[in-house]
């Protein structure tokens, strides 16, 4: 039945394609306009918030455990995307929980390219640190390209001696992107994410100096050992789908408490249906209870 939900869903969104010879700035725009479409869970109060040099939404449930916060990474290539055009995921997911989330910005490629992006995710981590969180009580979450932010993040505070957040989640996230692994040559036909638009991404999002396989740029290829408990979920129709596989095998290799969901016919992303798709809200549902055994139970 999901995989009839995810065609329907596909069917719409190609009535409304991206714009042709567009800018930057128009196809940001036209990102975020699809986006609202979406409808969002309700929450008892949303508070804009500056963190270093970029802001956040935090978004408050009914009922919220405010001892715990979750950060949320957006994901859009690095290029595109902010925290209303993800706010689905992230106020689903503070619903779910009873958790306020962080949905983060991030200044955005190719305006400012790597590492700028991580050095805004990294700051958000460490004002919540700042305002008196628990590292115990922080969870690190996001979705392509905030997979690749949340795996930085972590990443980054252990290797400057901060405490580590108490649990990862990655939807999707965006790690490969030298394009090598499987996916990458067997799933170029599947849909939202095409070799064309992660061409764009990686073309921009580096700058002029910076490799693909750069550490400033992703975490796919640095030492893994010391990271928190982790949950990875991806499609399995999705041209990223080997970079989830490889991590996965990579932190388990590192003796990073990680696990892995594929879910079968889902697309890049797919989170971002969830009220429409229920592949979108199990993925959810599931990224909250692993985030709830993880963080501190005082």
């Amino acid at each position: 039945m999901s995989k009839q939900q995810l065609l329907q869903i596909l069917e719409v969104a190609a009535q409304f394609p991206p714009p042709e010879n567009a800018t930057i700035a128009d196809l940001r725009a036209w990102f975020e306009t699809i986006n609202e479409q979406t409808p969002v869970p309700e929450m008892h109060a949303i508070e804009r918030i500056q963190a270093g040099a970029i802001g956040v939404d935090k978004l408050i449930p009914d009922q919220a455990d405010n001892s715990k916060v979750i950060i949320y990474y957006h994901g859009g290539g690095f290029v595109f995307g902010s925290s209303r055009s993800h706010r689905v995921i992230a106020a689903t997911l503070a619903k779910l929980t009873n958790i306020p989330v962080l949905i983060s910005d991030y200044r955005l490629a190719p305006d400012l390219p790597a590492p700028i992006c991580h050095t805004d995710a990294l700051a958000v981590y460490q004002w919540a640190l700042n305002a008196g969180y628990d590292s115990a009580n922080i969870a690190l979450s996001g979705d392509s390209a905030g997979g690749n932010l949340t795996l930085s993040t972590a990443i980054a505070a252990r290797d400057q001696g901060l405490p580590l957040p108490a649990a990862l989640v990655m939807m999707s996230p965006a790690l490969d992107l030298a394009s090598e692994g499987e996916s990458h040559q067997t799933m170029r036909d599947a849909p939202l994410l095409t070799p064309e638009l992660m061409g764009l991404f990686t073309s921009l999002y580096p700058g002029d100096t910076l490799d693909v396989k750069s550490p400033l740029v992703t975490p796919f290829y640095s030492d893994l050992h010391g990271l928190p408990p982790s949950l990875v979920h991806v499609g399995s129709w999705e041209l990223l789908r080997s970079d989830s596989e490889t991590i996965v095998k990579k932190m388990l290799a590192a003796g990073v408490n990680a696990e892995l969901t594929v879910f079968e016919d889902m697309c890049h992303s797919w989170q971002l249906y969830a009220p429409f798709l229920d592949e979108g809200m199990d993925s959810i549902r599931q990224a909250g209870q692993f985030i709830r055994h993880h963080l501190s139970q005082l």
